[in-house]
């Protein structure tokens, strides 16, 4: 199945977009299985949707005491730094919305790489076994990356785990992030690309030849077929109107 591919005049558009869509998964889930499952994504376009989605009417839209929340990926940093993927989601989400602590499946970037990333594939293979997540959120950043899956880094290998440490060389910095095969198992991902400075990559991503150690992003091709891009028309290398 080809991905889906949809391009909003402007980022405004893009985070309401994704914010319909989200309502209208989560209600489908809530109504066949009772629970929505989502990982989330760090980033500023995921920020806008989450602000976007703690505020009304969104906020009335999702029955949000049935959802459980995860994350893609993680910094190593405490959940109070404000580099913290979680600390975001907090601070424009979770602190809006009624939803209670223990649904929110943070990675714990505080203690030892290895043994949060270990901590967390167990979570997610209790949670999961062989399934995945109904909707994985992720962007991509301007070297083609997604979550914390950098060019050349190890991870890019990982073909057991469902989540791993990873060093990423250029950021002299530990990451923890969900897996890529891990990833392609979610019923629906959907990714958010915004701004000018994205588009040439953006173009490789998608026209160009499949370099996965290159451009991680290409990696993510989800077994149902359900991929989705969100993309603004400046990450799509046109001006708006066109």
């Amino acid at each position: 199945m080809e991905p889906i591919v949809k391009v909003t005049p402007d980022p405004g558009a893009l985070v309401l977009e994704a914010a319909d869509r989200i309502v209208a998964l989560a209600s489908e889930a809530i109504s066949q299985r009772g629970v929505f499952f989502i990982a989330l994504s760090g980033g500023q376009t995921p920020k806008a949707l989450y602000e976007l989605l703690g505020a009304q009417p969104f906020r009335s839209r999702i029955e949000w005491d049935k959802l459980d929340i995860f994350f893609g990926d993680e910094r190593c940093v405490p959940p109070d730094s404000p580099e913290s993927n979680y600390h975001m989601a907090a601070s424009a989400l979770f602190s809006k919305v009624p939803i209670a602590p223990d649904r929110i499946h943070r990675m714990r970037g505080e203690i030892d790489p290895e043994a949060a990333a270990r901590e967390y594939g167990e979570l997610l293979k209790r949670k999961f076994g062989d399934q995945g997540i109904d909707l994985v959120l992720l962007g991509m950043g301007p070297d083609g990356h997604t979550a914390s899956l950098f060019p050349g880094t190890a991870a890019l290998r990982e073909q057991r785990h469902r989540c791993v440490a990873n060093f990423v060389g250029k950021l002299n910095a530990w990451r923890v992030t969900m897996t890529a095969p891990f990833i392609n198992r979610a019923g629906q991902v959907m990714i958010l690309v915004s701004g000018e400075e994205k588009s040439q990559r953006l173009r490789e991503v998608l026209e160009g030849p499949r370099e996965p150690d290159r451009l991680p992003i290409q990696m993510i091709q989800p077994a149902s077929g359900k991929l989705t891009w969100l993309i603004d028309t400046a990450a799509a290398g046109m001006h708006a109107g066109e």
